[in-house]
């Protein structure tokens, strides 16, 4: 098998394999990312074509936002149960079948079916806790700085795509976004049916930190693999801690994808930006996101992640509360494409790392996954929200003063997390 040859002459350079797997995964959240952002330039399209409105189109775009978060806790169950690299090929396959679908849509239901239903389970298989399963699988030592890297791949694959499928799409219409978006995911499944493998044992590797072989634990029926994330909820919706992560990744929600990936470039051409300098706009956003996101992983695995949360918090909010008073000039949306940019997913790492602490190893991926649904049902209320705004009020401004005074609460709520049980490594151990 490749894998098993490329893991012994990477061995004998002494570089662990889990690289290639975070490598993989890499990919695969950042197509995953880019078909999730495609529709943020297809709005005006759609308009154009089927005659439907803002609030119509947001609904379906809330729809998959929801599902993208609820499958997050079964998406582990599954990948415990089936294996990562089958789960990940089956996502890529139904996301593929969403939009070639599309392809052929004339009617808003089969706009709800597609992009609301069929690519939101799809991407709901490969959202963040496909981030958390691997770094805690393949890595002890290095993990934040990993989900630092997975959580910015997501990030930048929405923004980053997003002026070239603004430039085809003018070009040549929506449907060649549609056919760039499933050339993306074939490229992602041959990477993953080619390097990707579900743990370390697979290879009779440790993690990479360790140095024993740690077993696949014992398996279970597909019942009971299906009830795991309904018994875990039941056990830490009754601490504080899974509470305040959960409210606070709503706002995280409501303040980055339903927002500003979903209207950000519709937004902008309210004040007379074309949509491919808009999406460019994006694009630089996902660029310093991604440099802030591996910094946020560096820092969350040396700093309280308590007070690095709290931080994120509060200058996301201050730059959303900023951006109605920016002109929308060139000057005015670079300040804010850098500053919000570095922020845009950074509360990521210290999130899991918290999670992690105080919920253990074996459970991160599930509890991941259910503080990751409260992000997406603040991404569906925003991304449904700001489009009645627009709808309703012909302007999106009112949602973005709401988004920003909710991360100033998200601030506050995230030091009111107890110190107590939060392990705080000392900087060498992170070397």
């Amino acid at each position: 098998m490749v894998s098993t040859a490329l893991a012994s002459t990477l061995a004998r350079r002494n570089i662990h394999y889990g690289w290639v797997v975070v490598a993989a995964t890499f990919l695969t959240m950042l197509v995953t990312a880019g078909a999730m952002g495609a529709p943020g330039v297809l709005i005006k399209p759609l308009q154009d074509e089927f005659g439907w409105e803002t609030s119509q189109i947001s609904s379906a775009l809330a729809i998959r936002l929801i599902l993208f978060g609820f499958m997050g806790p079964f998406a582990a169950a599954f990948m415990n149960y089936f294996g990562v690299r089958k789960v990940i090929v089956f996502a890529l396959a139904l996301i593929g079948t969403g939009f070639i679908g599309s392809l052929f849509m004339t009617t808003l239901w089969q706009l709800l079916l597609l992009w609301g239903i069929v690519v939101g389970f799809g991407t709901g298989l490969t959202a963040m806790v496909l981030a958390a399963t691997v770094s805690s699988r393949w890595f002890t030592k290095h993990r934040g700085l990993v989900v630092g890297m997975l959580s910015a791949s997501s990030a930048t694959g929405q923004l980053v795509f997003l002026p070239l499928m603004a430039e085809l799409t003018e070009r040549y219409g929506w449907r060649s976004t549609v056919f760039f978006v499933c050339a993306m995911i074939m490229v992602a499944a041959l990477a993953v049916l080619a390097f990707m493998r579900d743990r370390p044992a697979d290879l009779n590797l440790p993690a990479l930190g360790e140095t024993q072989v740690t077993p696949p634990p014992a398996s279970t029926s597909l019942g009971v693999a299906l009830m795991t994330p309904i018994t875990v909820l039941k056990e830490i919706s009754k601490t504080s801690t899974f509470w305040i992560l959960f409210a606070t990744f709503f706002i995280c929600g409501l303040s980055t994808n339903g927002l500003i990936q979903t209207h950000f470039v519709t937004l902008c051409g309210d004040f007379g930006i074309v949509p491919v300098a808009a999406a460019s706009v994006l694009a630089v956003m996902g660029i310093f996101d991604f440099f802030g996101t591996i910094g946020s992983g560096w820092l969350s695995d040396r700093f309280d992640n308590r007070w690095l949360l709290f931080w994120y918090y509060g200058l996301r909010g201050l730059s959303l509360l900023y951006l109605p008073f920016s002109d929308f000039s060139f000057y005015g949306l670079s300040i804010f494409a850098v500053f919000y940019g570095l922020d845009w997913i950074a509360t990521v790492p210290p999130t899991v790392k918290i999670a992690a602490d105080r919920f253990g190893r074996e459970k991160v991926g599930l509890v991941f996954g259910w503080v990751f649904a409260g992000h997406q049902l603040g991404a569906a209320t925003a991304a449904y929200g700001a489009g009645l705004s627009r709808t309703e009020l012909s302007s999106y401004l009112p949602a973005f003063f709401v988004a920003g005074a909710f991360c100033l609460l998200a601030s506050i709520l995230a030091i009111t997390l107890k110190k107590s049980g939060l392990s705080n490594p000392a900087p060498a151990a992170a070397h």
